[in-house]
């Protein structure tokens, strides 16, 4: 079970790799959102390990939340930085949600296009026979020349 300590503003705190297992995130990661500013620099006990608050830990389960739903850590940024000064961020979050659901829709077109091509050259390859060692690189992939 995680113990808490004391930072030195009193508050209870966790050290990362407590913070870490609560949250299902690296050590590492944390370390590199403090240090990219998505987390504010940790407070340290007196042996330098780095103590994590609550809100520390609320502000990382936003973060990981907003990762696994496709937000770039700028626009977490952002987010937070809205937030920090007082601001709704809601109407951001919203544009932002948009935004990523028109790339999601655009990279689907793609994706169907591609899986299209990909059963037109399985067909290919199964109703063709091979072509001999003289008939270029691959029949399978090799576009229609009208030959």
């Amino acid at each position: 079970m995680a113990r808490t300590r004391k930072t030195a503003s009193g508050r209870e705190s966790l050290r990362i790799g407590e913070l870490g297992r609560r949250l299902d995130l690296n050590p590492k990661t944390i370390r590199y959102y403090e240090q990219i500013g998505l987390l504010p620099p940790a407070e340290r006990s007196d042996s330098g390990y780095r103590l994590f608050s609550r809100q520390d830990e609320e502000r990382l389960r936003f973060i990981a939340s907003a990762r696994r739903v496709g937000f770039g850590l700028g626009e977490i940024k952002e987010v937070l930085a809205l937030r920090e000064r007082g601001q709704a961020p809601c109407r951001y979050v919203s544009e932002t949600i948009e935004r990523r659901r028109s790339e999601i829709d655009s990279q689907l077109a793609d994706l169907r296009r591609l899986k299209g091509e990909l059963d037109e050259l399985s067909e290919r390859a199964r109703t063709r026979p091979p072509a001999g060692e003289q008939a270029g690189y691959c029949h399978i992939l090799e576009a229609e020349t009208g030959r």
